[in-house]
């Protein structure tokens, strides 16, 4: 009941029945009405005015982006020169108590 069943393949037997293709009538349709083409679209124009503000604004994209990068930077800098100060004086605290005794 639980044992795997493999299926029989038939054993080959060499001959090959190719299928009959009977031939087919050209039947000739009248081609459907084609719907006019839509209007085109009409292309954007960029002039020098709005070149110089996509410019300016993509400047100031980056550059805002660039200060929170960099401030992000400088925020964990700082939070490790604070970590290694404490890290500094705790050691010290611990070597100078031990001495002590």
């Amino acid at each position: 009941m639980f044992s795997p069943k493999i299926p029989t393949m038939p054993t080959p037997t060499g001959i090959v029945a190719l299928p009959v293709v009977e031939p087919t009538t050209v039947a000739q349709h009248t081609p459907a009405p084609v719907a006019p083409a839509a209007p085109a679209r009409p292309t954007v124009q960029i002039t020098p005015g709005a070149l110089v503000a996509l410019v300016g604004g993509g400047t100031a994209v980056v550059l805002v982006v660039g200060a929170v990068l960099v401030s992000m930077l400088l925020a964990v800098a700082i939070t490790a020169a604070s970590v290694a100060v404490c890290a500094l004086v705790a050691r010290s605290l611990i070597a100078s108590g031990t001495k002590r005794h």
